[in-house]
C-alpha cells in the first residue's frame, strides 16, 4: 500500500503516534512542527527518499558535462528530501517575522495575506481556525505545488510540450513549446484556439521556451484565485503571472527557480525559489505514493488538531 497523508505529510514521530504510542496532543503537535520549522528556519536535516541517492552520498563525484536542451528523468532535491519542505512559506522568503523577508505587498494583497490564516510561519494559528484550502484537498495549485512539500519530480520531454509530474499529490502539468502563446486576459484566459471557452485554472496556462542550450524557460497565468502561493498564507489575484527557469548545471544536476509576478497583490516581482539544486536519479527508480486522504484529514484533526487547539486531551477511542 502506498504510503498517504492528511494535514501534510507526517513526521516519523506523528506516524507513531497515530499508530498507538499515547502522547499529550500539545506534545505530539510540537513533534510534528518541530522537524518542518527546523528545516526553513534554522537549517536542513537530512533526511532521504527511499531508494534516492542524494549529494551528500557521493561526495567526491565529478558529474560529467550538461547535456544541451535536456531536462528528462526523474529529479529529487540534491542536498535532501527536507530541502524544499517549504513549511513556513516559500523557501527564498520564509515567513519567519523578519522584515527583509516579507513580499512587497500592493494594499489589496495585504489585506488578503491578513485574511489567510496559515497554520505554519510566524502567523500560525491552530489548525480548527486555519482557512487553509489544502488540508481539505483542494488543489494546491502551481506554484504551492513546488514551494510546499517538493519532494521528487519527473520530468518528461516531448516536441510539443514539457509534461512535469509531482510526487506529491500525484499530480502533472503540460508547459507547452509548439509556440503558442499564453492567453492575453489572465482573468477570462483562453487558449486561441478555444476562445469562447474561458476557463481559470487551478494549475493555469504554461508555454515555454529554451532561452540557450541549457536553460528552459517558462511562463504561466490563468490562475484562479482559490489556492495559496505558498504554506505561509501568501496570497494571489487572477492576475498572477509565473516565471519558472530549469538550468541544467551539468550530467547530475538541474536548477529550479520560481519567480512571482502579481501586479494586483504585489508592488514587483519577488523570488520565491532561487535555483534549488535538483539531482538526476536513475531510471528506475520508483517514488512512494502520496495522496490526500479526506478521512485521514478528518481523524488527525479530530484526534491531534483540535485537541491541541483546545487544549483537551481526547482517548483514542474517540479518534476512530
Amino acid at each position: 500500500m502506498g504510503k498517504r497523508y492528511a494535514y501534510g505529510r507526517f513526521s516519523r514521530a506523528a506516524r507513531l503516534a497515530m499508530a498507538g504510542t499515547i502522547l499529550a496532543p500539545a506534545i505530539v503537535m510540537a513533534m510534528v512542527l518541530a522537524p518542518q520549522a527546523c528545516a526553513q528556519t534554522v537549517n536542513i536535516p537530512f533526511t532521504r527518499e527511499p531508494g534516492a541517492v542524494y549529494d551528500p552520498d557521493v561526495p567526491n563525484e565529478k558529474p560529467g558535462p550538461a547535456p544541451k536542451r535536456d531536462l528528462a528523468g526523474i529529479w529529487e532535491p540534491a542536498r535532501s528530501l527536507a530541502d524544499d519542505v517549504g513549511a513556513d512559506g516559500a523557501k527564498a522568503l520564509p515567513a519567519d517575522g523578519k522584515p527583509e523577508h516579507e513580499p512587497p505587498f500592493t494594499p489589496e494583497g495585504l489585506k488578503a495575506y491578513m485574511a489567510n490564516k496559515p497554520t505554519f510561519g510566524y502567523r500560525q494559528v491552530p489548525p480548527v481556525e486555519t482557512n487553509d484550502p489544502m488540508p481539505g484537498c483542494d488543489p494546491q495549485g502551481f506554484p504551492r505545488v513546488a514551494l510546499h512539500n517538493f519532494r521528487t519530480s519527473w520530468i518528461m520531454q516531448n516536441p510539443q510540450n514539457v509534461v512535469i509530474l509531482y510526487e506529491f499529490n500525484k499530480k502533472w502539468r503540460v508547459i507547452w513549446t509548439d509556440g503558442r502563446a499564453l492567453p492575453k486576459d489572465a482573468e477570462k484566459p483562453a487558449w486561441s484556439s478555444l476562445p469562447d471557452l474561458p476557463e481559470s485554472r487551478w494549475w493555469g496556462y504554461a508555454v515555454g521556451k529554451w532561452i540557450d542550450d541549457y536553460t528552459f524557460e517558462a511562463e504561466s497565468n490563468g490562475y484562479n484565485d482559490g489556492t495559496w502561493l505558498d504554506n505561509a498564507g501568501r496570497p494571489h489575484s487572477k492576475a498572477l503571472h509565473v516565471i519558472e527557469r530549469y538550468h541544467r548545471v551539468d550530467a547530475k544536476h538541474l536548477e529550479m527557480t520560481i519567480i512571482i509576478d502579481d501586479p494586483k497583490y504585489y508592488t514587483k516581482p519577488w523570488v520565491a525559489l532561487d535555483r534549488l539544486s535538483l539531482r538526476l536519479q536513475a531510471p528506475t527508480f520508483d517514488f512512494f505514493e502520496q495522496e490526500c486522504s479526506p478521512s485521514q484529514t478528518k481523524a488527525y484533526n479530530e484526534f491531534y488538531g483540535e485537541p491541541a487547539s483546545e487544549g483537551l486531551g481526547k482517548s483514542p477511542e474517540k479518534s476512530k
